[in-house]
């Protein structure tokens, strides 16, 4: 397993965000295969902690990681909710904006030149995109029709032989929510072929 920079997995591992260490490594593996493909894809930046991994990897392959949030906050992410992060909201308007910290986290680890923020609604952007991608992943909101929203709008420019990572997938309800099992069964459905399985995070490939 090739070993991502010190100074980048530092900037990782004290970003703020849901990804464990060994998720993490192993999307960064995923992303550096799927580099030789196309650009890598991720749906879900908050603040920027998954993006570090990937963003290192396309990196490395001299590709680009593009990276797609709103910066408002999933349904999991607002006042009330397990998730929640008061250090994120804007005083000024009382909202969610982790746009700031992921700005922050991609110029740590040095790699503004390889990642690209977009802001905006993940299927709006879809609707204006044509560019095949070697690797999606999908990490934004969990609520059932947001999650398989952002699958319906992308998964079909993951190109051939390319990679589509699915996070926080939990068979067993007691242990998550199940929007993310069921993008990955629909996923199985659709032809994609299960390659790997590390915690939550599972691999097809196209």
């Amino acid at each position: 397993m090739a070993r991502m920079r010190p100074d980048a997995l530092a900037v990782a591992r004290a970003a703020k965000g849901f990804m464990p260490h060994d998720e993490g490594l192993a999307l960064h593996e995923l992303g550096r295969a799927a580099a030789r493909i196309g650009p890598l894809l991720e749906i879900g930046s908050y603040c920027g902690k998954s993006a570090v991994y990937l963003g290192t990897a396309a990196q490395e392959a001299d590709t680009v990681l593009f990276t797609i949030d709103h910066h408002h906050g999933s349904t999991e992410n607002q006042a009330g909710w397990e998730h929640h992060d008061p250090e994120v909201v804007d005083p000024r308007t009382g909202r969610m904006d982790t746009l700031p910290f992921l700005r922050r986290t991609i110029e740590d680890a040095a790699l503004e030149e390889a990642v690209i923020a977009i802001v905006g609604d993940s299927p709006t952007v879809a609707g204006h995109w044509s560019t095949s991608v070697g690797l999606l992943f999908i990490d934004g909101g969990h609520a059932l029709d947001v999650a398989m929203a952002d699958y319906e709008a992308w998964s079909g420019f993951v190109a051939p032989g390319g990679v589509l990572a699915i996070h926080d997938v939990f068979e067993d309800p007691a242990l998550g929510g199940q929007a993310p099992f069921l993008v990955w069964q629909r996923a199985v459905a659709d032809g994609f072929s299960p390659v790997q399985v590390v915690g939550s995070l599972r691999a097809l490939r196209r």
